[in-house]
């Protein structure tokens, strides 16, 4: 919870702090350095930096880089590495979270460019396709520059601890999902089979987010956030694109998206209900388009559904202390603290 002015006068009215304490404390809290994401002008400043400059060494790289040859582009690799490092320790040693999570960010961003140059200093790539293809193609090869940048990610997450530095990983651990389709098809995997390894390489991010959120309950940082949001999305881009012509398969699509906004709903975790209500939205509009093409009644019915929904709501809210107290009651220590620091 932020400590804002009007948090603070209303703690006065109750008696609780007098204005001058009050006064004090506010000034306290904004002199010191921020260490999470809010929104404000320098994380806005701090974050694009950090974008631009990672963005830069792997999204915008271009095909000159590939004149400084392997052995070139490892060392260069190596030098912005080490510059990240130095500049992660000083701003650490400084208090400024965010600056020095970022800067550790870009030490991981680097790795796959360092282990290219390696293969290709080397004579161990395999093919004429260039780094600057990374971000843009399915290729099996790419797999050693996503496990060499798991390797490091893990490395410096378990060093730092700061939870934007698990945004890379993340982001292999997508990448890795499609290469692993072409890897296992020797490069013939059509749509569908990519469709159907997102899906479950999905998963197995979810339940692995799952796990890290429980095991960093009671930190003050969000660890979690990144490894929800790529596994989720790539669960639901996996299932979305299965093909079916059966209305059963369909309607259990509906539901598996009914289950993610109920566990986005449970877990405190808004990336769940977004794409839950993007795939009940597909759903509903199948239902439109096709099954009731020519119903007047269909939008009348779905009207009453949503206002009944709504009044659900209603209900859910008079007796929302009551259902929840007794309800994780029954689920492990472990879930009930998660769930009590979320909703706080």
């Amino acid at each position: 919870m932020k400590i804002t002015k009007t948090s603070l006068s209303n703690a006065v009215e109750e008696g609780i702090l007098d204005s001058q304490q009050a006064d004090a404390l506010y000034t306290f809290m904004k002199s010191q350095p921020d260490s999470g994401p809010a929104f404000n002008f320098t994380n806005i400043l701090y974050y694009l930096g950090g974008l631009i400059a990672t963005g830069a060494m792997t999204l915008f790289m271009n095909l000159g880089w590939e004149q400084f040859g392997g052995w070139g582009m490892l060392f260069i690799a190596l030098l912005y590495a080490g510059i990240g490092l130095l500049l992660t320790g000083r701003f650490q040693r400084g208090g400024h979270d965010i600056p020095a999570g970022i800067c550790a960010t870009f030490v991981i961003a680097m790795t796959p460019l360092g282990i290219y140059g390696l293969q290709q200093g080397m004579g161990w790539w395999p093919d004429d396709t260039v780094y600057q293809e990374y971000h843009d193609y399915i290729k099996w090869h790419w797999i050693y520059l996503e496990l060499g940048t798991l390797a490091i990610g893990i490395i410096m997450a378990w060093r730092y601890r700061y939870p934007f530095m698990i945004m890379p990983v993340a982001v292999t651990l997508w990448y890795m999902s499609m290469d692993v389709a072409d890897m296992l098809t020797g490069g013939e995997a059509d749509y569908i089979f990519h469709a159907f390894v997102s899906l479950w390489f999905g998963l197995v991010i979810m339940l692995l987010a799952f796990w890290v959120d429980l095991r960093s309950r009671k930190s003050e940082h969000d660890y979690a956030f990144w490894l929800y949001l790529f596994g989720v999305m790539a669960f639901w881009c996996g299932l979305s694109l299965q093909e079916s012509d059966s209305e059963l398969s369909k309607f259990l699509y509906f539901c598996i998206n009914l289950g993610l906004i109920g566990t986005g709903a449970i877990l405190v975790r808004r990336v769940f209900v977004v794409f839950g209500a993007l795939g009940c939205a597909g759903y509903l509009e199948h239902l439109a388009s096709t099954i009731f093409e020519n119903s007047w009644l269909f939008p009348i019915a779905l009207t009453a559904i949503g206002l009944g929904i709504v009044y659900l709501g209603i209900i859910w809210q008079r007796n929302e202390a009551l259902i929840t107290q007794k309800t994780r009651g029954l689920l492990p220590v472990a879930l009930q603290e998660l769930l009590a620091e979320r909703t706080l």
